[in-house]
């Protein structure tokens, strides 16, 4: 749909600014529902735009050597990595809580 108005200005949705990185409060734990049976370590409370949330997505599963992918806020990665996962984010300076068993 298209405005006749001359004075009409259309707002884009910008994506979310990412925040610095010691201002990130990442979450991180084991998750095993919905995943048949296998077990995926959860990294949630990204804030920022989706192509930052990729990238660090991209380093965390090359660094354990593992799959997974990086969408809606969270990064999945395949296998019970949780520690190794939290003490490379903490390397990089992000503050991280650890929940769950």
């Amino acid at each position: 749909m298209y405005s006749t108005n001359s004075n009409f200005k259309y707002e884009y949705e910008s994506e979310e600014e990412t925040l610095a990185i010691e201002n990130q409060r990442l979450e991180v734990w084991i998750d095993k529902k919905n995943r048949g049976g296998k077990v995926a370590t959860i990294v949630k409370g990204f804030v920022g735009q989706e192509s930052d949330l990729k990238d660090l997505g991209k380093a965390l599963k090359s660094a354990c050597g593992v799959g997974g992918s990086a969408k809606n806020g969270e990064i999945i990665i395949q296998g019970n990595v949780r520690d190794k996962v939290m003490e490379l984010l903490q390397k990089k300076g992000y503050h991280c809580k650890r929940l769950g068993a």
